[in-house]
């Protein structure tokens, strides 16, 4: 712990050294804190704590009305950024703000819906998705996804009457 000192003076020094940073001296602590970087709370920041940046962006789907979909997304930060998920600017309802959502937020930070709803009135899926990322040195928004509900169309054969 100690190095070997050639005179006493200095193996004292380092111990009285030692012990004031055991005992939390003030003033030693006091010139610790005021180095380094600090957030915006007061906190000291690590050197190795980064801002949150998007490394997989969703892409566009066209899925059927009740078929499964994902949304990826992943991201990165220190400490590990919280992902949210917006459809056309609002915040995405899933299944850790009500569990019997339809919507799923996977530990990856993906959006998975267990079935895609879609109505002749009502389109609650249907729309553009950006996932957030966040911590608290900032956030990263992702590219903008569309999800859009493949429909069956259906044809009517409209038949003229040849009467002459």
């Amino acid at each position: 712990m100690f190095s070997r000192a050639k005179s006493g003076f200095l193996f004292v020094f380092e111990l009285v050294f030692f012990l004031l940073v055991l005992s939390g001296c003030p003033e030693l602590s006091y010139q610790a804190r005021t180095k380094g970087r600090w957030n915006k709370g007061g906190s000291r920041l690590r050197n190795e704590d980064y801002p949150p940046r998007i490394v997989e962006h969703p892409s566009d789907l066209i899925v059927s009305k009740g078929e499964p979909a994902t949304f990826n997304c992943k991201a990165e930060g220190r400490p590990i950024p919280t992902v949210e998920w917006y459809k056309d600017g609002e915040r995405v309802e899933t299944d850790k703000d009500e569990p019997r959502s339809h919507r799923m937020l996977l530990p990856s930070g993906s959006l998975f819906f267990l079935r895609v709803v879609h109505g002749r009135r009502s389109k609650p899926d249907e729309g553009a998705y950006v996932c957030v990322a966040r911590n608290y040195l900032g956030e990263a928004v992702s590219r903008n996804a569309s999800l859009e509900v493949a429909c069956e169309l259906q044809y009517y054969h409209l038949f003229s009457l040849n009467l002459f």
